[in-house]
């Protein structure tokens, strides 16, 4: 049986430890590496044994590069790596430590047969066998690893790319990652009390008293009781304005997921409000959308962000509905409304609500900076304010709505 991994990692080091020890140079050369990619590294190694520098140059490069400014930091991590400038194992010292590269300027492998658009500089090594005692063509070996590759470009570029610059089909594929999402709402302590056996629970007089009526005695026994932990409500209301379109679609896959597995409350809004937590309760995603936009007459208008708010809170959230709960906006801030009663509704909101978590896309935009209009004006009552732009950036917003209410100081310095 050949040893494909002689000529490339050294004797005793493991694909494991080879993996961290990569990651671990490429975060200290200022690229963005989690360590969930160095488990999929250590498992694409031991799916793809490295033969040669080649084909561990991609197999390195797919799992842990997701954008083209990443390269040339990869490879120059890379070619310090594995030209014995640096132990791959060694991930001891600091963790804000400078990279140890020090490397010049080299030649990038060249890809596998089948991919396109890629440099040729180094001459191709056969490959051996994909399993021992099973030889396959070089053509089927370089289409396999070719197939590799594009998958997990095209899986990379749904988790970051914006809702708005995805292809139909690709929208269709991140909705249904959406509606996976799980939303989990902090807890919160019922008003209702349950009976306990442990005596460092509260007293229950009542309980108590009764018992000794039904006795016909004095209370020879005392009672205890303590209010049980709930999750808070969890409310969401969507903009379905022009200026929303290309997200629109996306994130009511999100408010259905929330309603089917967090029994979230949905409304949607644009020049009116509308309930739309039981039409978005059925499992079929498709027949959700359809009876969604059937009942949503205003689906692509204006935008009347404080009159909505005005109708939730008179007609949903002052019963009850906003009391204590976490509240999610997901719009742009474009309203046709004056700034001034934006925020005199979102003060309303902010009495009731535990806590409101604002998502506008247009915040993934370096350059963009809520100075004026409704967002402005809603801005200074919002405990947090993500993006949402893109599957990677909804885990801001399940984080946003899992964490608890900002301090008064945090919300000013927001602002």
């Amino acid at each position: 049986m050949a040893d494909f991994s002689a000529a490339i990692i050294p004797p005793g080091v493991e694909a494991a430890s080879l993996a961290a020890g990569l990651v671990t140079a490429l975060r200290r050369a200022g690229l963005s590496a989690s360590p969930d990619r160095a488990v999929r590294l250590a498992e694409a190694l031991r799916l793809i044994p490295p033969f040669a520098r080649e084909p561990l140059y991609w197999t390195c490069r797919v799992v842990l590069v997701s954008s083209r400014e990443q390269i040339s930091v990869f490879d120059a991590v890379f070619a310090a790596v594995f030209d014995a400038l640096i132990d791959p194992a060694d991930s001891r010292g600091p963790a804000k430590a400078p990279p140890a590269i020090g490397s010049g300027a080299r030649l990038r492998p060249s890809p596998p047969s089948g991919l396109t658009n890629a440099p040729n500089s180094l001459p191709k090594a056969s490959p051996p066998a994909l399993f021992p005692g099973r030889e396959r063509p070089e053509e089927e070996a370089g289409a396999e690893r070719a197939a590799i590759l594009a998958m997990a470009s095209t899986e990379e570029r749904l988790h970051e790319t914006s809702f708005a610059e995805l292809s139909a089909e690709e929208v269709a594929r991140v909705r249904q990652l959406v509606r996976e999402i799980a939303f989990s709402t902090p807890v919160r302590l019922s008003r209702r009390t349950r009976k306990s056996s442990h005596s460092s629970a509260r007293l229950d007089i009542r309980g108590t008293v009764r018992a000794a009526r039904r006795a016909g005695t004095d209370a020879t026994r005392l009672f205890y009781a303590h209010r049980s932990p709930r999750q808070r409500q969890l409310v969401l209301l969507c903009d379905v304005s022009a200026s929303m379109e290309p997200y629109t679609r996306v994130f009511l896959s999100l408010l259905q997921g929330a309603v089917t597995g967090a029994r979230a409350e949905a409304f949607v809004f644009s020049t009116r409000l509308t309930r739309l937590t039981r039409q978005l309760a059925v499992r079929n995603p498709d027949q959700a959308l359809a009876r969604a936009a059937a009942s949503a007459p205003d689906w692509a208008g204006g935008t009347q962000i404080a009159e909505s708010l005005r109708r939730f809170i008179d007609a949903h959230g002052r019963r009850g509905l906003a009391r204590g709960a976490v509240v999610v906006v997901l719009s742009d801030g474009w309203a046709q409304d004056d700034p001034e009663l934006v925020a005199a509704q979102m003060e309303r909101l902010k009495r009731l609500a535990y806590r409101i978590v604002w998502v506008n896309p247009r915040k993934a935009d370096a350059n963009y900076q809520p100075l004026v209009g409704g967002m402005a004006a809603a801005l200074p009552y919002c405990d947090a304010f993500v993006s949402g732009h893109s599957y990677a950036a909804l885990a801001e917003v399940a984080t946003a709505v899992r964490d608890g209410r900002r301090t008064t100081q945090e919300r000013q310095g927001t602002s």
